[in-house]
């Protein structure tokens, strides 16, 4: 009789300490998921930030550059497309087709504002303006955060990825469906290169 309790009580126990390794596991999944999430949140702050100043950027820069309308109506084109997929890939930073969309209207806004400020060249009157000079030095410093901050969540990405493809963690992954969270990229390779202005 006190065999068959031993046994029992050594079942039980291997029983709890099995149950306790797997919310331990999934413990460790979620954490990891909220960290990349985080690691997106500050990408979205430094974003905003950008959104907000284009369009003043470009509003000031229209009493200047009155014959680039074509120009300026595509940069503010491409920031509302950037800022829509930005919002729509908040919601849902696991999204391949939201990140796609997102790394596709990033190149764009890249795109369109490095035309932009390939004008600059053409108004010394521009260049020479205390408003935009500021706009410009603050345009530059966010888009260093959000170089910055993309880098800090892509390594977040990694390391959750990571961490959902090991055994066991793939199965708990599985069972409760997490899945690989795509990275934040760039799409075309001559967008990753610096737009160079001289003032």
């Amino acid at each position: 009789m006190n065999t068959i309790l031993v046994v029992g009580l050594v079942f039980i126990v291997g029983i709890f300490l099995f149950i306790g390794y797997l919310i331990s596991i999934y413990n460790g999944i979620i954490r990891l998921a909220n960290i990349y999430k985080n690691s997106f949140s500050q990408i979205d702050v430094q974003l905003q930030r950008r959104f907000e100043l284009i369009p003043n950027l470009v509003e000031t820069a229209k009493k200047y550059m009155e014959h680039e309308k074509e120009t300026l109506e595509a940069v503010i084109l491409a920031r509302n497309q950037a800022h829509s997929a930005a919002q729509a890939l908040k919601a849902d930073p696991s999204n391949a087709g939201a990140a796609k969309t997102f790394n596709k209207t990033e190149g764009a806004l890249g795109a369109s504002m490095g035309s932009f400020m390939a004008l600059f060249e053409n108004y010394p009157d521009l260049k020479a303006n205390e408003n935009i000079k500021a706009l410009m030095e603050e345009l530059t410093s966010t888009e260093n955060k959000v170089s910055f901050s993309r880098q800090n969540y892509n390594d977040s990405v990694m390391t959750y990825n990571i961490g959902i493809q090991q055994f066991p963690q793939s199965i708990i992954a599985n069972m409760f469906q997490y899945r690989d969270v795509p990275q934040l990229e760039v799409e075309d390779v001559k967008m990753r290169e610096a737009v160079k202005v001289q003032f």
